[in-house]
C-alpha cells in the first residue's frame, strides 16, 4: 500500500459529549478525503458520567478510570461499527486518531503554574479491541512545550481549505467555538472564542428536556435581552488575547445562573436561549481582526445546523460570504474527525501536528502516543 493509499479513522468526541463521530480517510493525491462516516451514540447515562466529572467532586480517581474504561469501549465500537459498515477489511487501515474526550483542560494562565489538559477514553483498549494501531493524547505534548494543547485544528484547516487568493476563516461550533483564520502569505491565526453549542444546549435540556434547539427555532422565538448578553460578555475570558482556549470549566450552566440572578427583572426562558445564541455569535464575530477583511467564513460543527445562528453570523458580517464547509466539498459534520485521522497520519510520519503561533507552544512538535498492534 503506498501512502496515498492508506487508510486512517478519525474518532472525535467533543463538549457536547452527544456521540463519537467515527470517519473512515483516504489521503490520494495528499488531501483527505472521507469514504464513510458513523456517529455513535453516547448514551444518556455515560453523557451524564462526562459532564459530572468535567466539574471538581468526589472520588474523581476511581470514576475517572472506571469512565476511562468505558469510554475506550466505545471508541473501539464506533470504530468497529465504522469499518462493518464501509464493508472494508480492517488490515487495510492504518491507524485510528482518537481524540478521546476531554474531561479537565487547565490551559497556562496567570496563578496557574501547572497547567495541563485530560482527555480519556483509554487508546490501549481501542488497540487491543479494534486489532489497530492507534494515536491518542494529541493535545499534551503541545502544553509540554508550553501551548495551550489547542486548537489542533488549524494545521489541518490550512492544509486543506487555504488559498493563495482568498482570506478564509474557519469557525468549529461545537460545544466551544473556535476559528482558524487563514490568510494568503501571512500566518495561521487560531484561537478558542468561547461557548458554542454547550450553553445553548444545557439551557434547552433544563427548560424543554430537548437535547439541542432544533434550527435555533426556540432562540428565534425570543428576544436578545442587552443587559444579559453584557453580563456574559464581560467574562475576562473574551478580552485575553490569544493564544487562549477555554471549556466547560468557564461557561456551564453554574456559571450562567450566577450571571441571572445579577440581571433584574427575570429574564424569560426564551429570551435567555435567544441570548445565549447571541453570545455565541457575538463572541465569533467581535473576535476576528476588525483590520482584516474576510472574504469567505465556513462554518462546521453542530453549529452549521442551526439556521439562527448561522444566519446572525451573515448579519454581523455583511461583508462576508457565510456558508457551512460543505461548500469545500467536507461535510460540517466531520471535519474535526477527518483532522484526527490527519493528525495520526502526521504522527506516523514524524511531522509536527501544532502551530505555536496559533496554541503558543515554544516549537512545532510531534504530537500524540502510539499504541502499536502486535
Amino acid at each position: 500500500m503506498t501512502a496515498c493509499e492508506e487508510r486512517y479513522i478519525g474518532l472525535m468526541s467533543g463538549t457536547s459529549c452527544d456521540s463519537i463521530d467515527a470517519v473512515l480517510v483516504t489521503f490520494e493525491g495528499g488531501t483527505p478525503s472521507s469514504l464513510h462516516t458513523h456517529s455513535h451514540p453516547i448514551p444518556a447515562d455515560l453523557k451524564q458520567k462526562i459532564l459530572d466529572l468535567s466539574q471538581p467532586g468526589n472520588n474523581e480517581i476511581d470514576r475517572m478510570g472506571q469512565l476511562d474504561h468505558e469510554l475506550g469501549k466505545s471508541f473501539a465500537n464506533a470504530a468497529l461499527t465504522l469499518i462493518e459498515s464501509s464493508g472494508l477489511c480492517k488490515d487495510l487501515i492504518t491507524a485510528i486518531g482518537s481524540h478521546g474526550q476531554t474531561i479537565r483542560h487547565r490551559p497556562p494562565a496567570p496563578g496557574n503554574p501547572q497547567p495541563f489538559t485530560l482527555q480519556i477514553a483509554d487508546p490501549n483498549l481501542i488497540a487491543e479491541l479494534t486489532g489497530i494501531t492507534t494515536v491518542a493524547d494529541f493535545r499534551r505534548r503541545d502544553m509540554a512545550a508550553g501551548g495551550h494543547g489547542a486548537p489542533l485544528a488549524p494545521a489541518y484547516h490550512e492544509a486543506l481549505f487555504g488559498s493563495e487568493l482568498k482570506t478564509r476563516a474557519i469557525v468549529n461550533v461545537g460545544g466551544m467555538g473556535n476559528v482558524t483564520l487563514l490568510r494568503p502569505n501571512e500566518d495561521v491565526l487560531g484561537f478558542d472564542t468561547g461557548p458554542g453549542n454547550v450553553l445553548l444546549d444545557g439551557w434547552i435540556q433544563r427548560q424543554k428536556n430537548l437535547s439541542y434547539d432544533s434550527g435555533g427555532a426556540w432562540a428565534s422565538e425570543g428576544k436578545c435581552h442587552t443587559e444579559l448578553l453584557a453580563k456574559m460578555m464581560s467574562h475576562p475570558f473574551f478580552e485575553a488575547p490569544a493564544p487562549k482556549s477555554t471549556g466547560r470549566e468557564d461557561f456551564n450552566l453554574q456559571w450562567l445562573d450566577e450571571v441571572l440572578l445579577g440581571v433584574n427583572p427575570q429574564v424569560n426562558a426564551v429570551d435567555v436561549q435567544a441570548t445565549l445564541l447571541e453570545l455565541s455569535v457575538r463572541s465569533i464575530c467581535e473576535s476576528l481582526p476588525k483590520a482584516v477583511l474576510i472574504d469567505e467564513l465556513f462554518v462546521c460543527g453542530g453549529g452549521a445546523h442551526n439556521l439562527t445562528l448561522m444566519k446572525r453570523i451573515a448579519e454581523q458580517l455583511p461583508e462576508t460570504m457565510v456558508c457551512t464547509t460543505e461548500a469545500l466539498g467536507l461535510s460540517p459534520d466531520w471535519v474535526e474527525g477527518v483532522a484526527f485521522a490527519w493528525l495520526a497520519k502526521r504522527t506516523l510520519q514524524r511531522l509536527s501536528g501544532n502551530l505555536p503561533a496559533v496554541t503558543g507552544a515554544a516549537r512545532q512538535t510531534i504530537l500524540g502516543g502510539v499504541y502499536f498492534t502486535d
